[in-house]
């Protein structure tokens, strides 16, 4: 797991945007977050991220180190920043 600092989270209860650095003290680029509402959506980033050029992070799917409902996907944009999109709710 990459060495992040954050630098905020914005929402009200549960943030929905989340950016940090993605190692201190480096020019490495930032770490977002998109909540979105559901895995179908996490899904339909990550493929429409790769056909618009991005590259594969980390493919969809659950990420237990977190939570046990975080299923998210990354992909790396043309400068290096590690854009995601992460659903919170249990698979139904």
């Amino acid at each position: 797991m990459e060495p992040i600092e954050l630098i905020g989270g914005y929402g009200d209860d549960f943030p929905f945007f989340w950016i940090a650095q993605r190692q201190r003290g480096s020019d490495s680029g930032v770490h977002v977050a998109f909540r979105v509402e559901d895995r179908e959506t996490v899904d339909a980033f990550h493929a429409a991220a790769l056909a618009a050029g991005g590259k594969d992070n980390g493919e969809p799917g659950l990420r237990e180190i977190y939570h046990p409902h975080y299923y998210g996907a990354f992909v790396l944009d043309p400068d290096g920043n590690n854009v995601e999109a992460v659903c919170h709710t249990p698979a139904t």
